[in-house]
């Protein structure tokens, strides 16, 4: 893991986002926590934990509560799918683009629980 790197990017987030902070987890690795409010009625926090090989691994993206449940484009270990994994380009996304794909997917949840329909072209999987 790429501590350094993680840094700078952290940084270049706080530029973007105003409520996101860095973690360490108990095993001496760092996470990302952001607050986004995709609608005026809800606001959540998510997790954005870095694979030990990151950048050339794309991050692992949790919602914290309030639960997502079953909605679509979410894995079985509860992380999100917002971003099809062979489309990582290490040389282009940072964490300011995990950020901003979160968010999409947020409002796209959000749409998701008022209408039944998951806005947008999506990928199978």
């Amino acid at each position: 893991m790429n501590l350094s790197l993680i840094q700078n990017e952290f940084n270049q987030a706080k530029q973007y986002f105003s409520h996101v902070e860095m973690r360490q987890t108990l095993d001496g690795k760092v996470f990302a926590k952001a607050a986004l409010q995709p609608s005026p009625q809800q606001y959540y926090v998510i997790s954005i934990y870095f694979p030990d090989s990151y950048p050339n691994e794309m991050p692992t993206v949790y919602v914290n509560p309030p639960v997502i449940g079953s909605a679509p484009h979410h894995y079985t270990k509860g992380n999100i799918c917002y971003l099809y994994p062979t489309m990582w380009n290490p040389g282009i996304h940072n964490l300011s683009f995990v950020i901003q794909r979160a968010a999409k997917w947020l409002n796209k949840y959000e749409v998701w629980k008022r209408k039944g329909t998951w806005p947008g072209a999506e990928i199978k999987h």
